[in-house]
């Protein structure tokens, strides 16, 4: 293929359609990149402490730092006990070493939950005046709510969108809130899905002044370039924007509740929700549904309780002041290649650093229910995801240097950081725990040693001890567990909800056993993402599977074989250790050797129903849902019935632009402006309008375009004017 650069100039300088009004005028603001290595410019706000920050909160901090320290130092002394006859030796130095950090690990989760527990039962979780019931206080500024989209089924997206923009339509103040899809969609059939799904949504909802659509032709720097160029083409007309991610749904009085809050409460750069997951169909979805709605609460009024004004952000479902986002949150790329340099992928964890190093307080208020979101529908989904986000938390590494970031800030990035370091450091320690009984099989003590003494010198490997030390661990590690059921004891409805006090009992005990069984196989599968990262393996990114997908067990067996073979060789080991051996390891090598009908088992969603019908794993959203649940539910209802209709709209894009004028006008209106003479040159395009001209029929077209080379020419008019052209 021979095409001229001349030529190239020609038809992709051609006057671009008149525009559509898919956006509203820009108000561009400010948002520069920071630096990590200087002090940042706070515009005269203090650091340290916040007009927002609860009386004691050091005291909190106090309490729980402190009280995990001791509850380490005591470990230690105990687990010292038990390998004291060996004397100082190698391994148990080592075994020690990573006994302290795992014992401070699992402690610090238990203090934290502690806290969480008082403020559980005084029905804390609050804070900056914001109150559970009673009249919505009346907004007085404009807030965005933006909707990331990649890659997405658009009328899922928009179904729940749909039940956002219902839930505040209710609330009366629907005037104080604009709607933005914010497209990052390389797939192109997708892509004008998006754009049939927005006209509807548009038209359905009356909303030509307040629901855009903005789709990026270059999606740099992946969400979070998604939410900055918004920022820098439309901040300045919004005080707020509220995050949402593709799953999101959230009841309009809490968002205008949290969106008050932040109108009241000048120095506040974030509030964070608790998202609780809902939706859930597979054994796996449902399992994590329910641990999130029973123990989630707990773990997450005890981060807020000793967080204070140094919260956290998840990415989503959160409430942010746009001047504070603009001004400290602009995200610099690291040096270095991926999967350490190069643009940051979890990026809300330092979005939140920065905004509170520049002096906004970051708040989380778990104690307001009403945001939701899915789960990943099984092990294997969470596995891909996971890997993206190890990477994320690991690449956090080489911002914890940041001047001028606040401790807690840190604290942060080392817990995100913790959370994967910890799977290897299990297994390391599981090893080392064979090791040294190996060694304790083989070891000839010296009863009489070179000195005179008057006893004989018995070793002291007592298994007594060792029981002593693994029950205070497992305590430590169920505890939470066993707060949270005593939590619910005092809320009748969660109670009610989640089928009584028996069968949440029994709930309890049956996602605990499962848990189980699947942590060793999320071991190694955190152990072996956290390998490749150190060995410069990049993640990439995709979009999630939100899907029932049914595996099969060929395939499940593919992926989950070296987990059963790991499980045989370390159970060979152990036996031939000894038998009491053995039956200490039988948890974790009854979930490896299980791996593959474990794997096939929590993905079925014949299995998650049976138990949802037996009253088990149950939550109150789903036995009385909220109102924007229904909303949501009956929106997806409806998308279902409209895809399966005998006249359903193509989801090819040539054949959906070619069937509906008004979409083709529309899409035409949106497309990007021209390229000018010196620019870069986008090969995609001429490749594929050279195969536009040379197809006979838009079904060679088809066969013959790759999907870049498709979506380049969707976004050209000539190539929009080439494929009306060709016969069907």
């Amino acid at each position: 293929m021979d095409v001229s650069l001349d030529a190239v100039t020609e038809l992709s300088s051609a006057p671009a359609p008149e525009a559509a009004p898919f956006l509203p005028p820009e108000a561009p603001l400010a948002m520069k990149p920071q630096n990590l290595q200087q002090q940042p410019d706070r515009h005269g706000r203090s650091f340290d402490p916040l007009p927002t920050t609860p009386s004691f909160l050091w005291a909190r901090r106090l309490f729980v730092f402190g009280g995990a320290m001791l509850l380490t130092g005591y470990g230690i002394y105990r687990i010292n006990q038990v390998f004291n006859s060996l004397g100082v030796s190698a391994l148990g130095v080592v075994i020690l070493i990573l006994f302290a950090i795992l014992a401070f690990w699992i402690a610090l989760s238990f203090m934290s939950c502690l806290g969480g527990f008082v403020s559980l039962i005084r029905r804390g979780g609050l804070g900056l005046g914001i109150h559970r019931t009673g009249p919505l206080p009346e907004l007085k500024n404009r807030t965005a709510v933006l909707m990331p989209t990649y890659n997405e089924d658009p009328a899922r997206v928009l179904a729940g969108l749909r039940a956002i923009h219902d839930s505040i339509l209710a609330t009366g103040q629907i005037d104080a809130f604009d709607f933005f899809i914010l497209s990052d969609t390389t797939n192109p059939d997708v892509w004008v899905q998006e754009e049939r799904a927005f006209l509807e949504f548009r038209k359905a909802t009356n909303g030509e002044k307040r629901v855009f659509y903005r789709r990026r032709h270059k999606n740099t720097d992946r969400k979070a370039g998604n939410l900055g160029d918004w920022v820098t083409r439309f901040g300045a007309s919004y005080q707020q924007m509220l995050t949402l991610d593709a799953d999101s749904v959230m009841d309009g009085s809490l968002i205008v509740r949290i969106t008050a809050a932040m109108e009241q409460h000048d120095g506040v750069g974030l509030i964070q929700t608790l998202p609780v997951i809902v939706g859930g169909r597979t054994l796996f979805a449902r399992m994590q549904q329910f641990a999130g709605r029973v123990y989630g609460p707990l773990i997450a009024h005890g981060i807020a309780w000793w967080h204070g004004s140094e919260g956290n952000y998840w990415g989503h479902n959160a409430v942010i002041r746009t001047q504070a986002f603009a001004e400290q949150a602009g995200l610099p790329h690291l040096k270095g290649r991926p999967p350490f340099g190069g643009h940051i992928l979890s990026h809300d964890f330092v979005e939140a650093a920065l905004m509170r190093r520049g002096g906004w307080a970051i708040h989380m208020v778990p104690g307001l229910f009403g945001s939701y979101e899915e789960s990943p529908p099984s092990l294997t989904d969470v596995a891909i995801r996971d890997r993206r986000w190890c990477q994320g938390n690991l690449q956090h590494s080489k911002i914890l240097g940041t001047k001028g970031m606040h401790w807690v800030s840190r604290v942060h990035m080392l817990t995100g950081i913790g959370s994967y370091i910890m799977s290897p450091l299990w297994l390391l320690f599981l090893l080392f725990g064979i090791l040294i009984s190996l060694q304790s099989h083989f070891y000839h003590p010296e009863y009489f040693g070179s000195k005179p003494t008057l006893y004989p010198h018995w070793p002291r490997v007592d298994p007594v001890q060792a029981k002593l030390v693994f029950i205070g661990t497992m305590g430590i590690l169920l505890a939470p567990k066993a707060l949270a059921f005593i939590a619910m004891m005092f809320d009748r409805g969660a109670l009610k909800g989640s089928g009584g006090v028996f069968r949440l009992a029994v709930s309890i005990v049956l996602e605990t056993l499962i848990g189980g069984l699947i942590a060793p196989i999320a071991m190694l599968i955190q152990t072996s993402g956290v390998i490749s990262i150190l060995l410069g393996r990049d993640s990439g990114w995709n979009a999630q599977n939100r899907d029932d997908g049914r595996v099969s067990l060929k395939d499940v067996a593919h992926g989950y074989w070296i987990y059963t073979v790991f499980g045989l060789l370390l159970a060979v080991a152990a036996w031939s250790v000894s038998q009491a051996l053995f039956l200490w390891m039988t948890p974790v090598l009854l979930g490896l050797v299980l791996a593959i009908p474990l794997a096939a088992l929590t993905a079925s969603r014949d299995v998650g129903l049976g138990l949802r019908r037996a009253g088990l794993l149950l939550i109150e959203e789903e036995t009385a849902p909220p109102p924007i649940l229904q909303l949501a539910a009956a929106n997806d209802a409806a998308r279902e019935r409209a895809a399966h209709a005998p006249d359903a709209p193509p989801e090819e894009a040539f054949a959906a632009l070619r069937q509906n004028a008004a979409l083709l006008n529309a899409h035409e209106g949106a497309l990007p402006p021209p390229r000018s003479p010196g620019s870069p040159i986008d090969a995609h395009l001429l490749v594929g309008l050279l195969k536009l001209r040379e197809a006979p029929s838009l079904q060679i077209a088809l066969e013959r375009l790759s999907r870049q080379e498709k979506a380049a020419v969707l976004g050209s008019a000539e190539g929009l004017e080439l494929m009306e052209k060709l016969a069907a």
